[in-house]
């Protein structure tokens, strides 16, 4: 196989996206390695199950290096294993690869299987089991060691034999279970030992280094190595000097969304960019919303984009509409008819499909439509106007090039009848213009000087300029950057439609959602999303990003930008006996460790306090820390310790109160502090909670959309965790009046539960009715119990 085409054809089978396509064409070794095994697969048409295309492309990378032809003869038995699903993983596709390489051409389908681990199952039940082993065998080292025992329990965990074929995943999710049950959250003992300060000489000036700059996604990479307005060459010369004319040569660039829906989190990147690239500039950024498809288009669309482009802290320079233009755009497509380079059609979709090479790309036939004269497809144009024809049966279209290989110079469709009133200009129009017509004309008509788009739309670039230059207008540069996509969800509108409509989602401001809308909710700062996607860059090359790095940017954000508070999500009552009803000592608390500048609060410490239920057990062990009967434990920032004495438990068996001491006649060092909430009506302690919201991933697997069954059998069915009548302490109700009075909204009121994680208000809240959401967990694996 040396041909290059055939090649592409066969690489399409795997479902590669355009991008992905070019890079892998680039590799010749991997672009044949991976037609030689879509050969062997026997597929003849794309593969639907993604899981398996996946596999095949990994099997491409380990092999494309083989010299040997006894190895390569004997791949096919790993493609048919892959495409047959009894290699299901990449462990065991790698352990398959090994075993070809050694056994070369002595290489048989039943000595692969059992090389490949295929048939052995580890369910989680299994993993669980193994790990319990483990720990109860290595107890002492991993009690002495705590949580820095990790990497070390990991890699000992994998070299069991029985976990020899297990999910890297499930068995760290696994052994982070049982850490959190022997050791109970990480604590002081967990911190790394703070570095101590050398006393620095006093450098001498000469050698004194620069600070190294923080990174700008405006100066670096794509975005830094754009033309400078004016650097975008014209058909006529006087095109862009009439354009520097109307914009003084500042920069000018629009986000121009389509109002059929919420903007999802790819979008924050489009905004960041378009937004932040003018204002860097010192330029002006236009909100035009592509408002070309009536029968689509909500009000609650319009109104939530430019909600969301403001909470990013962004002001568009105008709001403009694609409909302001409709008129316009109508008479340059008349224009562009008469220049015969325009004409009607009514060819059936299918037809038009069928012209165009059809599904095996076969040679473009011209339209019958396309010669006819030029007066009769104006005539034929304007009875499309005027509603003289169904939606369907006649489309105006652009006269290209029909020899280009690029799709985009296919004679593109420019107008299509509908029949469907727009929200802003009634029953007006009969035939609206497509985004391929549409979209670079109001870049024209708006002067813009860097028209940014995702590499979705490189293609369209000809297209793009062919118009403009056809109808000898300003063309605008159109340059496309990669875009910015986050795993373990999905984004699409259908889908999220549907995740809506049938209740597994609330609606689309659901905080486990990554919609804009939702992610604000969640209390995710908007300043923290464009720290990320400035962390991320612009390149080329789409990001495909795991959430979990996502989660770590809010984290590392809100680490530095909120105060701590003491929230007990579960609470049960601890009552110290040896204390008097009426004992009440404040304790000061500060709001931030080491930020002074946030200054403290008092909370009362009192005879009756409440503790979280995680953090006592009914029965001791040698490596449990926590609240447990005869142990003393510290309260956080109580001078002394408590000792549990007896316990009681409600009607359903439940602990619902805990007797104990106060350890005041003696000093004892603690192993482990928790938190804790007095109760004092005097000081309208605790703060009731009517609801604490502990979301987790909405879903299980990294590409939802990889499951067999479909992305709703991938859904987590605990991606949702309830606590009801939770207690936090009084310094929340400080914070809370605090917010109210700068005006800020439900979100903006973030915090850090001390060993729960970020908190936020639900929009929901009333003043008899105060709901909490959880932003992120404390630390990342923390929260991969759950998902």
């Amino acid at each position: 196989m040396t041909d290059v085409n055939e090649v592409a054809s066969k690489l399409a089978i795997l479902g590669l996206t355009d991008q992905k396509l070019n890079d892998v064409l680039k590799n010749k070794k991997l672009a044949f390695a991976l037609a030689s095994i879509v050969q062997e697969s026997g597929a003849e048409s794309a593969l639907e199950d993604k899981s398996t295309a996946s596999l095949l492309q990994s099997l491409g990378t380990l092999t494309k290096d083989i010299p040997e032809e006894s190895v390569l003869a004997a791949r096919s038995l790993v493609t048919d294993a892959v495409v047959t699903k009894k290699i299901k993983s990449n462990i065991q596709l790698e352990a398959a690869v090994a075993y070809i390489k050694s056994a070369g051409e002595k290489s048989n389908s039943a000595d692969l299987d059992i090389a490949a681990g295929v048939g052995q199952e580890v369910t989680p039940e299994k993993i669980v089991k193994e790990v319990a082993t483990y720990f109860a065998e290595n107890s002492k080292s991993i009690t002495t060691n705590r949580y820095k025992s990790m990497p070390i329990l990991m890699a000992g965990i994998k070299k069991l034999p029985g976990l020899k074929w297990a999910p890297p995943a499930e068995v760290k999710k696994a052994i982070d279970n049982k850490l959190l049950e022997v050791l109970g959250p990480k604590d002081e003992r967990d911190a790394p030992p703070k570095k101590t300060k050398k006393d620095k000489a006093t450098p001498d000036a000469a050698n004194v280094e620069e600070p190294k700059k923080a990174r700008n996604m405006f100066t670096e990479g794509f975005l830094g190595d754009l033309h400078k307005p004016g650097g975008n060459p014209q058909i006529k010369p006087e095109l862009m000097t009439g354009h520097l004319k109307t914009t003084n040569g500042i920069v000018v660039t629009r986000f121009p969304p389509e109002p059929n829906g919420y903007l999802h989190i790819g979008h924050s990147k489009a905004i960041a960019v378009n937004f932040g690239y003018a204002k860097y500039h010192n330029g002006i950024c236009y909100l035009r919303y592509d408002d070309t498809n009536p029968e689509a288009e909500e009000e609650r669309y319009f109104t939530a984009i430019l909600e969301i482009i403001e909470w990013l802290g962004f002001t568009p320079y105008k709001i403009t509409y694609s409909s302001d233009h409709f008129q316009r755009l109508y008479d340059l497509g008349e224009e562009l008819i008469r220049r015969d380079k325009g004409y009607v059609c009514f060819c059936t979709p299918e037809q038009m499909h069928e012209n165009r090479g059809g599904d095996n790309g076969g040679a473009r036939i011209p339209c019958k439509h396309r010669s006819k004269p030029i007066e009769q497809s104006l005539d034929e144009f304007r009875a499309m106007r005027d509603g003289k024809y169904n939606p369907g049966e006649a489309t105006m279209r652009m006269k290209m090039d029909l020899e280009d290989p690029n799709p985009q110079m296919w004679d593109l469709v420019a107008y299509r009848v509908l029949n469907a009133p727009h929200h802003r200009t009634g029953d007006k129009w009969k035939v609206y213009p497509t985004y391929d017509f549409t979209h670079c004309l109001c870049d024209s008509f708006e002067n813009i000087s860097h028209s940014l788009c995702t590499t979705e739309f490189y293609l369209s670039r000809q297209s793009y300029e062919w118009l403009c230059d056809a109808l000898e207008i300003y063309k605008p540069a159109q340059r496309e950057y990669g875009r910015l996509n986050i795993t373990g969800t999905i984004m699409s509108k259908r889908k999220i439609a549907r995740l809506v409509k049938e209740g597994y989602v609330g609606d689309w401001d659901d905080p486990r959602l990554f919609t804009l809308v939702a992610i604000r909710r969640r209390g995710v700062p908007p300043d923290a999303i464009l720290s990320f996607v400035n962390e991320l860059g612009v390149t080329t090359t789409n990001s495909n990003i795991q959430v979990a790095r996502f989660e770590t940017s809010i984290r590392r954000y809100l680490e530095d930008h909120t105060p701590r508070l003491m929230l007990i999500p579960d609470p049960v009552l601890l009552i110290l006996d040896n204390l008097p009803d009426d004992y009440v000592e404040e304790i000061a608390l500060p709001y931030k460790p080491g930020s002074p500048e946030l200054g403290e609060h008092n909370v009362p410490f009192t005879k009756r306090a409440y503790i979280d239920r995680a953090d006592f057990r009914e029965q001791d062990s040698e490596d449990y820390f926590r609240l447990a009967p005869g142990k003393s434990v510290g309260l956080l920032k109580v001078p002394y310790t408590v000792r549990v004495t007896s316990f009681r438990r409600d009607e359903s068996g439940k602990v619902s109160e805990i007797h104990a001491i106060y350890e005041n006649d003696k000093k004892i060092k603690p192993k482990t502090y928790i938190q804790w909430v007095g109760e004092s009506p005097a000081h309208n302690s605790p703060v009731r909670i009517s609801e604490v919201r502990m979301f987790n991933r909405l879903f299980l697997s990294e590409n939802p959309e990889s499951n067999p069954d479909g992305f709703i059998a991938d859904i987590n069915p605990n991606s949702l965790d309830l606590y009801k009548n939770a207690a936090i302490e009084i310094g929340f109700d400080d914070f809370r009046r605090k917010n109210v009075k700068e005006g800020g909204g439900p979100e903006s009121m973030r915090f850090q539960a001390l060993r729960v994680g970020y908190f936020c208000i639900d929009r929901e809240t009333t003043e008899d009715s105060i709901i909490l959401n959880r932003i992120v967990t404390l630390k990342e694996d923390a929260g991969k119990s759950t998902a």
